[in-house]
């Protein structure tokens, strides 16, 4: 992993208005990314970690405090940066290898070489030959499958990954799980993981970052080193002699905070 930064956080506040009145979401939040690393946040039940997805892929302004991507502020959304959401959001009238081809589309890459990439990315991830199928001709898997080669397909440095496998039952969760990490792995990406499952951000990640409630701040950060036998898995790193330890150190990290409130 390098120390190259790839995002920084610097004092970020936000705070959403409505004509109830306003609620803060983070408040002075500063962290730090670096190249190549999978780093995950977990948090109480809205906090704000979606929000802060939010503001790093430039879709939400960023209104006190400021983001930076490979150095340069965020104002926008990028190139440089993949979203992959719990729901696929895939259209049910495209094909997959058009839905594929989507980001490619709305970025005006329409080169042999990026269509080359769409597919290749569907032959190496195991979905040749449904090229021409439609989203509801394929399972839950399958289909996070296809909007995971969506973003990829767009060549982001930056991958972020708002509980892109919540909606699936166990058994495919850790398949997913094992591909997506092996994706961002074999291919340098930066990864900043949001997600509700203690072991799963665990399992996957180089560093577990714990929030505090509404308005988010960060509370605790826990780097993780794990102890395996082979090549690092996220089924594999479940039965890591440490795994328990850091699962019991991060849940308190959360319940002293909900028993603090």
């Amino acid at each position: 992993m390098s120390s190259t930064e790839k995002i920084r956080i610097d004092g970020l506040s936000h705070t959403y208005y409505t004509a109830r009145g306003e609620t803060a979401v983070l408040r002075d939040l500063s962290l730090a990314v670096a190249e190549g690393e999978f780093c995950s946040l977990v948090g109480p039940s809205g906090c704000g970690k979606s929000t802060l997805l939010g503001l790093i892929a430039g879709l939400t302004p960023v209104q006190d405090g400021r983001v930076l991507v490979n150095g340069a502020p965020v104002h926008g959304p990028t190139r440089e940066i993949g979203l992959l959401l719990q729901r696929d959001h895939l259209f049910e009238w495209r094909t997959v290898l058009k839905n594929v081809k989507l980001g490619l589309e709305i970025q005006g890459q329409r080169s042999a070489e990026s269509r080359g990439r769409a597919h290749q990315l569907l032959t190496t991830y195991g979905l040749a030959g449904f090229e021409q199928h439609y989203p509801d001709q394929l399972s839950g898997g399958m289909r996070q499958r296809v909007a995971l080669i969506r973003t990829l397909a767009t060549d982001p440095d930056v991958l972020l990954l708002d509980e892109p496998f919540a909606a699936l039952d166990y058994q495919t969760k850790l398949v997913l799980e094992r591909e997506v990490q092996g994706i961002i792995r074999a291919n340098g990406k930066t990864a900043l993981l949001v997600t509700h499952d203690i072991e799963e951000a665990i399992s996957m990640s180089d560093r577990v970052v714990v929030l505090t409630g509404r308005p988010a701040s960060v509370k605790q950060v826990y780097d993780i080193a794990l102890t395996l036998p082979a090549e690092r898995t996220p089924l594999g790193a479940r039965n890591a002699p440490e795994f328990r330890s850091y699962c019991n150190a991060i849940w308190d990290s959360l319940d002293i905070y909900l028993r603090d409130v």
